[in-house]
């Protein structure tokens, strides 16, 4: 039996992934979804001062206070910064790494950074601290319908604050594998973060690449093939 940690992405929550969940568990693992701090079901707690660091304590905490050990931790888009910097606390229970069409940064990295974003700083007082997603597409009609009223706006400061690493990514014992979902969304610019990050796996023996052909949303377009792809690593 495995142990999964899967870490939503922005403008998400832990609902996000609830038929990988579901197929999980049918297959004999445990699996956890922590839900990130002022989003998702937590949007309750949504403030100007929520950040990447916010976000980073919610996942390590979940690892801990569950005490879980050889954890398969996975990152969803941005969550793939969340992951990143939780390894400097929980590093040492981690048995596989997995970035899901997720930002890969090193130290010192934001996701605005990585992005080329010219607005790398939190905004001033009185500026807006809220930012909206992107449309994503949906496979099916029913999952939109279900998802969509439940996106919520996230506060900047969680793409303004830099992670930090104690070591770079491959330096880590563990497997790290990267899955690109190879399929655009209609009408969004292709993530040039998500880009690099694919070419670094694919150019690096420290890397597991694998693909999946689906828009961003895999967890909810092709949960089937994810968590087949997440067996075959355990």
């Amino acid at each position: 039996m495995a142990t999964f940690v899967l870490v939503h992405g922005a403008w998400g929550g832990a609902h996000g992934f609830r038929h990988v969940r579901a197929g999980l568990r049918t297959a004999g693992h445990e699996v956890f979804t922590p839900s990130l701090t002022g989003i998702g079901e937590r949007v309750h707690l949504v403030s100007p001062q929520v950040g990447l660091t916010t976000h980073v304590t919610d996942v390590v905490n979940h690892v801990l206070y569950e005490d879980l050990h050889d954890v398969v931790l996975l990152g969803f888009s941005y969550g793939g910064m969340v992951v990143s910097g939780a390894l400097e606390h929980i590093g040492d229970r981690v048995a596989s790494l997995v970035f899901l069409d997720a930002f890969v940064p090193d130290d010192g990295d934001s996701a605005f950074s990585l992005l080329g974003h010219p607005g790398a700083e939190s905004p001033a007082p009185g500026r807006p601290w809220l930012l909206d997603g992107p449309q994503r597409a949906y496979d099916d009609p029913a999952e939109e319908a279900f998802a969509v009223p439940r996106r919520t706006p996230q506060p900047i400061r969680t793409f303004t604050e830099p992670v930090r690493l104690a070591r770079p990514l491959e330096d880590y014992p563990f497997p790290r594998t990267y899955v690109r979902a190879t399929v655009p969304d209609p009408g969004t610019p292709v993530n040039p973060a998500f880009e690099a990050a694919a070419a670094r796996a694919r150019a690096s023996a420290a890397w597991d690449y694998r693909e999946i052909a689906t828009t961003h949303l895999v967890a909810q377009n092709r949960p089937g093939e994810l968590v087949e792809l997440l067996l075959s690593l355990v």
